[in-house]
């Protein structure tokens, strides 16, 4: 089994704010997805990977300028995703770079990307495509950085996703169904 806290160890102080926030977030995704297999057994899923996957989901967010959870990198937060995976490819970790690379939001669409103009590299796909990357991207939602520890309900979620578009919402709740 992969250390995770050793690898967000290689890119976080230990004694830092967002390292706390980062590790506490990561560990109630974690938490949260491994309940959906627990909840679900007939779900078909590499449990240990699911595990590893939502510690390690959101390793990039220090490359990113988001004060607010003392992230002071030069990206706009919506390139964590992609720069997390970056990083969890070049530690070998290919499968955990697709989790990251598309848990933003229920995933987002070339068309979206497009339409908002959001500066991320293109020839990727942003949209979660396994049942592991799926069960991460659900468990996220359910938790914020900005107020660890409480998990927002089904509505809170649906109400945040609403922002971004209908969609998002229409895929949470299909997700749901099946997660929930």
């Amino acid at each position: 089994m992969t250390d995770c806290e050793k690898i967000l160890l290689e890119y976080y102080r230990r004694d830092s704010r967002l390292y706390e926030i980062l590790l506490t977030h990561s560990r109630l995704v974690a938490r949260k997805a491994i309940s959906v297999l627990d909840k679900h057994p007939e779900i078909e899923a590499d449990r240990d990977f699911v595990y590893e996957a939502a510690m390690l989901h959101d390793i990039g967010i220090f490359k990113c300028d988001a004060p607010d959870i003392d992230c002071f990198g030069k990206y706009p937060y919506i390139c964590h995703g992609y720069l997390g995976a970056d990083l969890l490819r070049e530690q070998g970790l290919p499968r955990h770079a697709l989790v990251a690379e598309r848990h933003t939001g229920t995933g987002l669409s070339a068309a979206y990307i497009k339409e908002k103009d959001l500066p991320l590299p293109s020839g990727r796909i942003y949209e979660p495509q396994s049942i592991e990357e799926k069960i991460v991207c659900y468990a996220d939602k359910f938790y914020s950085k900005t107020r660890p520890g409480t998990e927002k309900t089904i509505d809170k979620v649906c109400k945040s996703l609403a922002k971004k578009s209908e969609d998002s919402v229409k895929r949470f709740l299909q997700w749901n169904e099946v997660f929930g």
